[in-house]
């Protein structure tokens, strides 16, 4: 044997391994074949569900193309809304009427064929992401039959759809620009609000990853408060108006108590920490007990407490107050007030333990000071609202109101 050839094995036969060679995709075959169901049943769904449970449709392959026939009618070209060759049928979404009790139906249809086929979410999820992408595509009509069977979905409880697969395609600059977003999801919130409660909307917008920033669905030159406030006002939404004025709020007393945190920990001049809460109070337009709160929030947030030595926390609070009483003097301009102070003092002693046998001391402290007037610490002890540990306080401020009466009659 020459030196070049190659040895081989005797009598035996290579054989090559056979390739799965996969079957053409015909989307078009499959699409006029749930067509003709929809045209025999005549738009019957019920006859309709019964005939696609019972046909041997190959729904893993061409899940996208079933629900583009429900939607639409029949197949869309790739990447469009538009109708491609084949049949088509009268009974789509999109060719009902818009209102919900039209579409339900095929949303409790929807259900049903999901149900028997569980995977199809994925596909039913991809056609809506894609028409939801190319809301510029349909017409005026149409988009609000879409947002109202988007509203019954989740209304529905729609097999676990998941709202990010709404929201986020919703987010193209283009849409949100031509207001085609803001108006799609106008018509989602009125739809969806009929059924559920404004907290069970929100749970969904949180899950959508919007809940935060409800102005990303408004064009740039309207993403305003006041906008917002405006549009879903006059559109009957006034529940979400007053939620989105409530999250405003709350964002401004956390930057503010931040800010004035930050200062006090850092020893500002106390001028300069006044400045920042007018200027604050200006811009936010914040009621002057809220103003209040925040500022006493704000003083014991910077105190440096101690774990267990109940002395160490007591000087340290009425530091604190000896310190910085010229700014609640400035903001507690009036009997009313320096009762909300008193009630807010007399709050977080209850609600805290370090603090709880330090009420009498602070509000010595603060009288002290001229923050408190005695006429105000009477009516409190007289006639004070507030349960939260009024008899545990008001027994444990009775010496100093001894005193201030005793002090009273002397004069």
């Amino acid at each position: 044997m020459s030196s070049k050839e190659k040895p081989t094995l005797g009598g035996t036969r290579i054989k090559t391994r056979k390739r799965n060679i996969a079957a053409p995709l015909d989307p078009a075959a499959f699409a006029d074949a749930v067509v003709q169901i929809y045209l025999d049943n005549a738009g019957d769904l019920e006859l309709i569900a019964k005939s696609i449970e019972s046909s041997d449709l190959n729904f893993s392959r061409y899940g996208d193309t079933f629900f583009e026939v429900i939607f639409t009618g029949g197949r869309t070209q790739p990447g469009t809304t538009k109708p491609d060759e084949g049949e088509r049928h009268p009974y789509s979404i999109i060719e009902y009427e818009a209102t919900r009790e039209v579409i339900l139906p095929s949303v409790i249809y929807i259900q049903k064929v999901l149900r028997r086929r569980p995977f199809l979410i994925k596909n039913l999820e991809n056609v809506m992401r894609r028409f939801l992408q190319s809301l510029e595509l349909f017409e005026e009509n149409e988009r609000k039959k879409l947002a109202i069977f988007t509203a019954l979905a989740f209304s529905q409880k729609l097999s676990g759809l998941p709202p990010e697969t709404v929201f986020q395609p919703l987010l193209k600059d283009n849409l949100v620009a031509k207001g085609l977003v803001l108006t799609f999801i106008t018509d989602f919130f009125k739809e969806y609000l009929i059924d559920n409660s404004l907290d069970d909307l929100i749970a969904i917008l949180k899950r959508g990853k919007v809940e935060d920033n409800l102005l990303v669905f408004f064009p740039p030159a309207k993403r305003t408060n006041e906008s917002f406030s405006e549009h879903f006002s006059k559109e009957g939404l006034t529940a979400l108006v007053e939620y989105n004025e409530k999250k405003i709020f709350e964002v401004t007393l956390k930057e503010m108590k931040s800010a004035l945190t930050t200062q006090i920990t850092e020893e500002a001049d106390i001028s300069e920490v006044i400045e920042t809460v007018k200027l604050r109070v200006r811009d936010a337009k914040l009621p002057e007990t809220e103003i209040v709160r925040i500022l006493w929030d704000v003083l014991m947030d910077a105190v440096q407490w101690s774990g267990k030595n109940q002395q160490q926390n007591a000087n340290a609070a009425l530091r604190k107050v000896k310190t910085w009483a010229e700014l609640l003097n400035t903001f507690c301009t009036s009997g009313k007030l320096e009762l909300e102070l008193m009630y807010k003092v007399q709050m977080q002693c209850y609600e805290d333990a370090k603090l709880m046998k330090l009420f009498p001391e602070i509000i010595r402290s603060l009288y002290e000071q001229d923050v408190l007037a005695e006429d105000t610490i009477l009516h409190w002890f007289r006639k004070g609202t507030n349960p939260k540990g009024r008899q545990t306080f008001v027994k444990a401020l009775e010496p100093f109101v001894n005193w201030l009466e005793e002090a009273e009659e002397e004069e």
